[in-house]
């Protein structure tokens, strides 16, 4: 008999609808990349997309002085050290995490720049078209993004001092629970039972010998239908997703999903 459902360690539309505030927390050091909640479920997968699929996945200067000394810090941080050779410290370092791994360097006019990254699970986008922008280019397609979102980002990233981590929460509802997601998945023929809430879990901090900005991304995949099967959270849930604004579910293909998720709230309400 299979086990149910775990319960998703994030579940971010609790405190209401997504927007593209920049919402940054302070958490402790200690909590930066531990627990990892997705190891079990998601890393030999990842290990396995960054060994097959390098040309976009494993991209930038990956072996450079930020790489090796991020490569140390997570070393630290878990306690462990890969397992196996890697081709350079970006790599290494990626392999021991589930979260997906970008730096960013100050360039001499201030701005900030994504120099290097392993990224095995994008969410909509292509990682080998993104290295070497700009964090104005980076949030171009953001509604806001560019430049308001990105100057406030910029100046997050100036201002902060090494030791300190900070997160932050995105989410969205997914056709298929497919973690490596460049494109968008279809919703056509896709039912209820095939919604997953996928929520990516972002941290920042600064490393304090480069002063690079390490930058990373958690995507956490759980079926909607269970979680939705709690009447507070399925409440809740039904606020945020009635409640966000148009130019957001527009940038987030909610339109799409929109029977679906609608179907999957009035039978989950049925069932309980």
């Amino acid at each position: 008999m299979s086990s149910p459902p775990r319960r998703p360690p994030y579940m971010p539309f609790l405190t209401g609808p997504p927007d593209i505030a920049v919402g940054l927390k302070p958490i402790p050091e200690s909590k930066w990349l531990l627990p990892d909640t997705e190891e079990e479920a998601w890393l030999p997968g990842k290990r396995i997309i960054m060994a097959t699929r390098p040309h976009d996945t494993v991209l930038g200067d990956t072996d450079g002085e930020h790489a090796r000394e991020l490569l140390s810090l997570i070393g630290e941080a878990l306690g462990d050290s890969p397992h196996h050779s890697w081709d350079n410290a970006l790599e290494a370092a990626a392999s021991l995490v589930s979260d997906d791994l970008c730096l960013l360097e100050q360039d001499d006019e201030g701005d900030w720049i994504l120099t290097a990254a392993v990224v095995a699970a994008p969410t909509y986008w292509w990682p080998d078209e993104q290295i070497g922008r700009s964090l104005f280019g980076l949030h171009h397609p953001v509604p806001g993004g560019d430049p308001h979102l990105a100057r406030r980002i910029n100046r997050v990233f100036d201002n902060l001092q090494p030791g300190k981590v900070l997160e932050r929460f995105n989410w969205t509802v997914q056709a298929e629970g497919t973690r490596h997601t460049p494109e968008r998945p279809a919703a056509e023929g896709i039912t209820p039972e095939q919604l997953f809430l996928r929520v990516e879990r972002q941290t920042i901090r600064k490393l304090p010998e480069t002063e690079a900005i390490c930058f990373t991304i958690r995507v956490c995949m759980d079926p909607l239908l269970p979680i939705l099967a709690d009447p507070d959270v399925r409440e809740a849930f039904e606020d945020a997703w009635i409640g966000t604004a148009p130019e957001i579910r527009a940038y987030k293909g909610w339109d799409q999903l929109e029977p679906l998720v609608r179907q999957a709230c009035r039978q989950s309400a049925g069932a309980s």
